[in-house]
C-alpha cells in the first residue's frame, strides 16, 4: 500500500514555510511556474508548485527559480544523473535495468546516460532534496540525492518540511512510500 496524502494546499504550505526560517519572496504565478518549467524541460508535481506558489523560500540552499541563474540551476537539475553518471565512471556502478556494461567506459557512460535520460526528473526542493517532477501529481518522497546515496527525507512535501525545519521528528514509515521510478530502486 502505497502512502498517498491529500494535496498541499496554499494555506497549509504558508504555514510550514513559516518554520522555515528563512525569508520569503511572494509565490509564483501559474504563467511563472510554466515558463520556468518550459525553460529547463521538467513539470513540478502539485505540491512543489503549491509550496512555490504560497511563498519562494530566499537562500543559497533554496533554488531561485524566477531569479536565479539559469546556469546555477540546470547544474542543480543536473545534479542527481551526474552523480550517478561520476558512481558508474569512478566507482563501477551499474543497474541490472541497464543491461550487460560495456567494457569501453566511454560506451558504458553512453548507455548509461541513455538509461537515465528515460527516468523521472528529479526537481530539486532545497540543497540536494528532491522531488520527482511529474505533472499532476502529489504525495511523492523528498528524496536526498548524492551521487548513488538516495534516502527518503520525508514520505511527501509536508512531512518533510515538518521533519527538516519544524519540531517534528521524520514519522514513522506509513506503510510503504509511494515509489518513485528507478530512483526508489536506490534507496537504501
Amino acid at each position: 500500500m502505497s502512502h498517498v496524502q491529500q494535496v498541499l494546499t496554499v494555506e497549509e504550505a504558508r504555514t510550514l514555510q513559516e518554520s522555515l526560517g528563512e525569508p520569503l519572496r511572494p509565490g509564483l504565478s501559474d504563467t511563472d511556474l510554466d515558463d520556468v518549467e518550459a525553460q529547463f524541460g521538467f513539470r513540478f508535481s502539485l505540491d512543489h508548485r503549491t509550496f512555490l506558489t504560497a511563498g519562494v523560500p530566499v537562500g543559497d540552499r533554496w533554488p531561485d527559480w524566477l531569479h536565479g541563474n539559469p546556469d546555477h540551476l540546470r547544474k542543480r537539475l543536473d545534479w542527481p544523473v551526474d552523480g550517478l553518471l561520476y558512481e558508474v565512471e569512478h566507482n563501477g556502478l551499474w543497474r541490472p535495468s541497464w543491461g550487460v556494461r560495456p567494457r569501453v567506459l566511454s560506451n558504458a557512460l553512453a548507455c548509461a546516460r541513455r538509461a537515465l535520460a528515460s527516468v523521472p526528473q528529479l526537481v530539486p526542493v532545497c540543497g540536494h532534496r528532491y522531488l520527482p517532477g511529474i505533472a499532476g501529481t502529489s504525495g511523492y518522497p523528498v528524496l536526498s540525492v548524492y551521487r548513488s546515496d538516495v534516502a527518503v527525507c520525508g514520505w511527501d512535501l509536508r512531512g518533510y518540511l515538518r521533519h527538516e525545519f519544524g519540531a517534528s521528528p521524520l514519522e514513522e514509515e506509513p506503510g510503504e512510500a509511494r515509489a518513485v521510478e528507478f530512483w526508489s530502486d536506490l534507496v537504501e
